[in-house]
């Protein structure tokens, strides 16, 4: 049998997932996450081809169409622990607005506000000084920088 990161063909035929590329699972594998029918069938739409920027609703909105019955709960706590997993990186634009992004690298984002679209910036363009010390018992985890932009 043919292996893809340790993903054997009978591992995507045991987990029923016809839509599911096998990329989807490896990284499931290799993050520790039990793949589930539901983690299955988000993570072959997320890990298909290039790097994305998907809010839960537009990912609930593209399961619905491939035919796939599986709650928006389900999708928010789905892209969570792939958060958690370090599968996702979560980009948060405002209070009541997040992306989540399946490029994990080092890299930050312009915001297109009236079309609600993020468009990465390579992370070697842009440099962040002067970073204030974090109070006493804290570290920083890392920034995130969100540039505001609009059509000209």
């Amino acid at each position: 049998m043919a292996k893809e990161s340790g993903v054997t063909a009978r591992d995507v035929s045991r987990h029923g997932a016809g839509r599911l590329h096998a990329s989807g699972l490896a990284r499931l594998k290799a993050s520790g996450l039990r793949p589930t029918r539901q983690r299955l069938e988000l993570a072959g739409l997320l890990f298909r081809g290039c790097d994305r920027h998907v809010t839960a609703e537009s990912l609930h909105d593209e399961v619905t169409r491939a035919g796939v019955k599986v709650s928006l709960a389900t999708v928010y706590n789905t892209l969570h622990q792939f958060t958690e997993a370090g599968l996702l990186r979560q980009v948060v634009v405002d209070a009541g607005r997040s992306y989540f992004d399946t490029n994990v690298g080092d890299h930050q984002h312009f915001f297109l506000e009236e079309e609600g679209y993020l468009i990465d910036i390579p992370g070697e363009t842009i440099a962040v000084s002067n970073v204030p010390a974090p109070p006493e018992g804290l570290a920083v985890d890392r920034v995130d920088v969100v540039v505001r932009v609009k059509r000209a």
